[in-house]
Parts: structure tokens; C-alpha cells; sequence
């Protein structure tokens, strides 16, 4: 049965190394059973439903993917995308999390139409690189600040806006032990570093009795707090539409990066770097985001992380499969995820953003029409602790630069528009 439906022969491998490599993705991408509850509990959410929530949207997520294209490339709720939902969203412009839940349905739904009819490649293709490698950095600079902030190593000053929080405190100590623990086995090369970093730090806490233990397995909480508690019509508020459209954005191109850079590591695409059935993967992708908003969480999308499974010897949905079953078997564990300080998942924050800033290598910095509208995208996300304001000032950096220095070739109908309703947003909408 599992030949028939997964053609291991075909892909030159077996059952037991799916196995293999779908408990390593699982375990280069856990720490987001214990990420995603500490992030969106902040709006207000409930800790132990969000927990239910990542495990059900990792698992129905990855499932879809294994099922539909056949990849082997696991989904759960995205970094950045959470930190966007509940720090911009809901804290920042001041909606209420159901209808930030409200917007991540109505932005999966049109993607999923734009998966279904194939408009996803006019869009891509509209975005220039450099842009794409700035907001990546942007996002990983806003969850750096947030993670600095949780571990308290930077707080709030009256007079610079920002400055150093007491370096003697528990807190920021072990958030420092954590990132070093963390980066010293990455670099080693140590399978699943960021989890046992954030378990590390966690343990020793308790040890020291800076966190209250509440165990480690017992049945999964009630997910009856947020499941279907999305509110779609307060969503369609015309001030929403570039949150709606960040969310959108964020989505197409964090799983289009990872599709690319993962069938390619898995030797799944052609000779021309082409995809086969990317439109299989990215229906699978947007239906996991609408069945995550049902649920009770932010933007589900493809983890990067699924590299560590094909460097495993993963080659098809069968891995994808594993990681499903795997984060189904977590909801089991919801009580140490309650036992996770925040200077423990601070860590792992910081960690992640090291390697989401890392695009910025990419960028010529010696075009200037270039290199400004990337730096601007990417300090405008941390400062104004919005991502979708990083977009849009971005976006009309770019298309104004170009313009006024003749540049016009790097400029489409697209990028144009979207400036223009970018201006509008900012000068005539809340921001």
C-alpha cells in the first residue's frame, strides 16, 4: 500500500528511511509546539487551545502535503507569521484575536483560489528578489526584538526608546546560555538543536525553581476556546485589507522559498529548476491555512526545516506523513509546554532569526536603487513592530527609486499598483 501510494522504488528509497527522516524534520521543527501557544497566549488567546491547535494544524497540514504532492515537506503554524498576528494584528492595531483569526481564513482562501487558478506565479514573478530577501530579514529583525524583549535583555527607555535590561536577573542569563546552546549544536550539527535548547533551559529552571513544573504527559487540553472562534465578518473591515494582504503575501512567498530550496536539495525538480505538481503543494498548503484558522491559529505554512528530513534520506509524502503523525502524538505532552518560561523560547526566537536575516548576503549592495529599499524593508518591520508597514514602505521605496533614476525595467504593472495602494494605506487608512 505504501509503495502504491508514495512509489518508494521510484524514488529510490524505503520505509524505514521515511521513517528516519520524518522524526528528524519533526524534531528540527518541535520547538513550535512550545512557540506558537507563548506568542499567541499574549493576544489573549488560551495557552492550552493554541497548544491543541499547533499539534491538529502541523498534522493536518503535513498530512495534506504527503497525501496531495506526494513531497517530503512538513507545515505548521509559520515564524513571522505569528509574531505578525499577534504582535502587529492584534496588540499593535488593537483587533481582537478572533478577527485576526478572521483575516488568516479569508487570506488562505484567496490563496487557495490563487493556487487553484494559477495566478501564483503572475505575483511571484511581480516581486523582485532583493525585495523578497529584505522582508525575510525584516521579519527575522521584528522576532529578534521580540525575543530580546521576552528574555528581558532589552527594555524600554524613556529617553532612547530602547536600552539594556539587568544583565544580573535569571532571565536573560539563561536566555543567553540558551542561544549559545543552541548555535554550538547547529553547528555541530546536533539533530533537533533549537527543541533541546529551549528543553535545556527549561529543565534547568525548574531545577532552580524559576518555573513551576506541571508535568509532562496527561490528555490533551479542550480546544473548545478557539476553535471555530474566528470572526470573518469583522475581517472584511476595509482597514484590514494590507493586513489580509500581508498575511497573504507573507504565505506565498515563505512556501515558494521553501518548495524551491527543499525539492531542489531532494533532487525532485527538472533541469530548469522547475517544480512538478507545485500546484499540488501549494493546494495543500493553503488548505492546511484554512483548516489552521479554524482551529484556532495564525497562518499555517511549509517549515525550511524540512531540509534536515531530506538530508535524512527523505524523498517522498511518507516523510510528511511521519512528521503528521508525530505532532499528533504531541498533544499528549501539553503539560510541559506549560512548564516553558519565555526566556527559554527566547533562545530559539533569536535563533531563528539568525537564519532568516542570512538572505541579506544575497543582496548587491553596491546598487543603491537596490540596497535602499531592502534596508529600508528591513529596519521599518523591528521599528514600527509591524511587518505589514516593512511591506509597504518597501514597496514604494523600490517603485520610487526606480522611477526617478530611470530604472524602469525593474519595475512591473504589479509592484505600481501595489505602491499606490500601500500610499493610500499609510496616509489615508490606520495604520
Amino acid at each position: 500500500m505504501l509503495e502504491k501510494l508514495f512509489k518508494l522504488t521510484a524514488h529510490r528509497t524505503t520505509v524505514r528511511t521515511e521513517i528516519v527522516a520524518g522524526l528528524t524534520t519533526f524534531l528540527a521543527m518541535a520547538y513550535i509546539l512550545f512557540i506558537n501557544p507563548t506568542i499567541l497566549s499574549t493576544t489573549g488567546m488560551d495557552k492550552g487551545s493554541v497548544f491543541v491547535a499547533t499539534c491538529l494544524a502541523a498534522a493536518i497540514g503535513s498530512m495534506l502535503m504527503g497525501f496531495i504532492a506526494n513531497y517530503p515537506i512538513a507545515l505548521a503554524p509559520g515564524m513571522g507569521l505569528n509574531a505578525f498576528f499577534t504582535y502587529t494584528v492584534v496588540l499593535h492595531m488593537g483587533y481582537t484575536w478572533q478577527i485576526a483569526l478572521g483575516a488568516v481564513f479569508l487570506s488562505a482562501l484567496i490563496f487557495f483560489a490563487l493556487s487553484i487558478f494559477k495566478i501564483r506565479e503572475w505575483i511571484i514573478t511581480s516581486i523582485p528578489l532583493p525585495l523578497r530577501s529584505g522582508i525575510a530579514a525584516g521579519i527575522g529583525l521584528f522576532l529578534a526584538i521580540i525575543a530580546l524583549q521576552g528574555a528581558g535583555i532589552v527594555v524600554d527607555n524613556p529617553a532612547t526608546l530602547v536600552g539594556m535590561g539587568d544583565l544580573t536577573r535569571p532571565g536573560p542569563l539563561f536566555a543567553m546560555l540558551g542561544f549559545i546552546v543552541i548555535v554550538v549544536l547547529e553547528a555541530r550539527r546536533v539533530p533537533g538543536a533549537v527543541l533541546i535548547g529551549i528543553l535545556t533551559i527549561t529543565f534547568l529552571s525548574i531545577a532552580v525553581g524559576l518555573s513551576p513544573f506541571a508535568g509532562v504527559v496527561s490528555m490533551p487540553p479542550s480546544i473548545a476556546l478557539t476553535f471555530l472562534q474566528l470572526d470573518i465578518r469583522g475581517a472584511l473591515d476595509i482597514s484590514l485589507v494590507s493586513v489580509i494582504f500581508a498575511f497573504l503575501f507573507v504565505d506565498v512567498f515563505d512556501n515558494s522559498g521553501t518548495l524551491i530550496g527543499v525539492t531542489k536539495r531532494a533532487g525532485l525538480a527538472d533541469e530548469q529548476g522547475n517544480i512538478p505538481k507545485m500546484g499540488k503543494a501549494l493546494v495543500a498548503d493553503s488548505a492546511a491555512a484554512l483548516f489552521g484558522s479554524l482551529l484556532g491559529t495564525s497562518t499555517t505554512t511549509s517549515y525550511v526545516e524540512s531540509a534536515a528530513g531530506v538530508s535524512a534520506g527523505g524523498r517522498t509524502g511518507l516523510t510528511a506523513i511521519v512528521v503528521g503523525i508525530l505532532f499528533l502524538l504531541s498533544l499528549f505532552f501539553a503539560p510541559l509546554a506549560s512548564s516553558v518560561p519565555a526566556f527559554a523560547t527566547a533562545p530559539a526566537l533569536l535563533f531563528v532569526a539568525v537564519l532568516m536575516t542570512s538572505g541579506l548576503a544575497e543582496i548587491d549592495w553596491k546598487d543603491i536603487t537596490v540596497s535602499a529599499p531592502v534596508t529600508v524593508t528591513a529596519l521599518t518591520m523591528p521599528l514600527t513592530y509591524s511587518i505589514a508597514n516593512g511591506i509597504a514602505f518597501g514597496f514604494i521605496t523600490w517603485t520610487l527609486v526606480k522611477l526617478l533614476t530611470g530604472r524602469y525595467r525593474d519595475l512591473n504593472v504589479a509592484l505600481i499598483v501595489l505602491s499606490v495602494l500601500f500610499v493610500i494605506k499609510l496616509g489615508w487608512l490606520s495604520a
